[in-house]
């Protein structure tokens, strides 16, 4: 057999197509794998069965009607995006936001993120082949669903966000229900460590393997817990603070080897440290109004700016150009899962397919934040 670069055989001994529908993918996501025997040897993944032209509907309508389509990108962490794309419209505009709303958002997209990270926690161990996870993982879910749905009226694809502000206050039965919560997911983290962290069927499949070193992650332009698992103390809460960010105290988690097991351990510390930024946030909030006064109409001044936030899976960030009307003249998105699916190709060449599903799973990937 003729063999290439790395005594690489020339010829495939066959192709597989993992997707457009595969349950690791976890979206519409079609994965061409060329494979000899159980060794991956090329892997290039297809997008865009599932675009929608986010961006052209956003320059095709007022902006006041794109803020349900923020929540269509991530689903699983939707208010992360809406807020970069409000406080892109708070800086065209100058509207001031009243301090409660910014801690409202805070707290309500915090709950968002651990909301996000228990999902990927029970579908990674899911695609593992560990089905009792995500039995607790949903279950720790709904109860912040409960919440979070009281506050913004849905489960999923929240809306809740508006330039000035929120869309409303929350009711008296917010807070203790929120540190009922609290209270309950720290109980949970022992049960998970137990469960997971120190079960050696998932040490041996994730620890040492997809591991993306530093150079790596900056080559590629990772973000979130993929790049702070190699290492990297990134984090745009704290390299750039927003919002009311700067005034709680948190820690940002890394990895030290970069592989699919630092990369769990980031996001379950990153639970926590979520639940410590929630309650700081309820002890500090104060009263007040939650959303500044604005016209019917607000026009977007001729310029361009742009508003990044973090969300579940990295850097997310809105560019908005105006010219003098309510309808942006441009809008582009940058999210998280596009820059961490492209160092896929790289990462996971000459590992075995059981592993490949492993590192898949380990990026977090959310496909229609990648089909935008």
């Amino acid at each position: 057999m003729q063999a290439g670069k790395k005594n690489k055989p020339i010829h495939y001994r066959y192709f597989l197509n993992m997707g457009p529908q595969h349950p690791s993918t976890h979206g519409v996501l079609r994965v061409v794998i060329g494979m000899y025997g159980e060794y991956v040897l090329s892997i290039e993944p297809i997008i865009g069965y599932g675009h929608r032209m986010h961006e052209k509907m956003g320059e095709s309508r007022p902006w006041q009607a794109f803020l349900p389509n923020t929540a269509r990108m991530d689903y699983a962490c939707a208010l992360p995006h809406q807020h970069a794309y409000v406080r892109a419209i708070e800086r065209m505009t100058g509207v001031a936001v009243p301090e409660r709303a910014e801690y409202l958002r805070v707290i309500t997209t915090e709950l968002n993120r651990v909301v996000s990270h228990l999902l990927w926690l029970g579908a990674f161990l899911l695609d593992l082949g560990a089905f009792t996870p995500i039995l607790y993982t949903f279950d720790d879910r709904e109860h912040i669903l409960d919440i979070l749905e009281n506050v913004t009226g849905s489960r999923l694809t929240h809306c809740y966000f508006r330039a000035g502000g929120v869309v409303q206050d929350v009711d008296d039965s917010f807070e203790p229900a929120v540190r009922a919560c609290i209270k309950r997911m720290r109980s949970r983290f022992e049960m998970y460590d137990k469960l997971v962290t120190k079960n050696i069927i998932f040490i041996k499949r994730t620890k040492d393997i997809g591991i993306i070193d530093r150079d790596m992650a900056v080559r590629y332009g990772v973000t979130g817990p993929v790049l702070r698992g190699s290492g990297i103390a990134h984090d745009i809460r704290k390299a750039e603070p927003y919002s009311v960010y700067p005034e709680l105290d948190f820690d940002v988690p890394t990895g030290q080897n970069g592989d699919c097991y630092d990369r769990y351990l980031v996001r379950v510390e990153e639970m926590r440290q979520s639940l410590r930024i929630i309650e700081q946030a309820l002890e500090r909030m104060p009263g007040g109004d939650v959303r500044t006064k604005t016209p019917k109409k607000l026009n977007l001044p001729p310029g361009d700016v742009t508003s990044t936030t973090e969300g579940a899976r990295g850097d997310v960030t809105y560019y908005v150009a105006g010219d003098g009307t309510e309808t942006p003249y441009r809008l582009k998105v940058r999210s998280p899962c596009f820059s961490n699916l492209s160092l896929l190709e790289e990462l996971c060449e000459d590992m075995l397919l059981a592993d490949l599903i492993a590192t898949m799973g380990s990026l977090d990937l959310v496909i229609p934040e990648v089909d935008r």
